[in-house]
């Protein structure tokens, strides 16, 4: 598809090129869902290479966009970029209070948490991992710690609970190029919980993939009813 032919006629496959790279913008969080199913829409009614350059014009090119080196990548699935580096947090301790660790940070491969009538929250899913082998130690005491982790993370949880425990809830799906990430400790009047989450951005694509699904389906019904 070129530009310098706005007048050329375009093909199902340059619609659906353009199509990729609005569901990789909509993942990214450079449009919402509302301009995202706008754009799409135009997408599939256009006739010409004219009326689909504008649709991506402001939008980088697949493979271009610019990630400063300080904030590696780090969506599920490019697992070998995120593993090694020095970490960021070792452990976390909290006493009648909280502590959180959210977003793009490095978790020590031996990392030790500790809550005293109280709580606390680990979020591994845009994190990165000083080792392919991750120990978390958590002991809670009348308290509780929450980690959160992609589906496709390895996770093995064998805790020990008294009056409390250890528990997993979600829907995995291991990727075997993923870290493996060990979750034990001790629980007394408290618990330790583990769950399987999509970050927002992997629900944004996986709702883009399905509303374009409906539509193909609309469309070719269509296409047999005139037939």
């Amino acid at each position: 598809m070129t530009s310098e032919l706005p007048e050329m006629r375009a093909s199902d496959a340059e619609r659906e090129r353009v199509a990729e790279r609005l569901r990789e913008a909509v993942a990214e969080g450079r449009l919402d869902m509302e301009e995202f199913e706008q754009r799409l829409d135009a997408t599939f009614k256009a006739r010409t290479h004219g009326e689909l350059v504008p649709l991506v014009s402001d939008l980088p090119a697949p493979g271009t966009a610019s990630v400063s080196p300080a904030v590696p990548a780090t969506g599920s699935g490019d697992w070998a970029g995120r593993v090694g580096g020095p970490p960021t947090s070792k452990g976390a301790f909290a006493f009648w209070g909280g502590f959180g660790r959210k977003g793009t940070w490095t978790v020590a491969k031996k990392y030790t948490t500790f809550t005293m009538m109280g709580g606390g929250e680990l979020d591994l899913r845009d994190a990165r991992f000083e080792d392919q082998v991750t120990v978390i130690r958590c002991f809670a005491i009348m308290g509780g710690v929450g980690i959160v982790v992609p589906p496709d993370l390895n996770v093995e949880v064998n805790g020990i609970g008294f009056m409390g425990g250890f528990g997993e809830e979600g829907e995995g799906n291991p990727d075997p190029a993923a870290p493996r990430v060990i979750i034990t400790g001790f629980a007394l009047m408290g618990g330790v919980g583990v769950e399987r989450k999509r970050t927002r951005a992997e629900k944004l694509r996986l709702k883009a993939e399905r509303e374009e699904e409906k539509r193909h389906r609309l469309e070719k019904g269509d296409r047999k009813e005139l037939g």
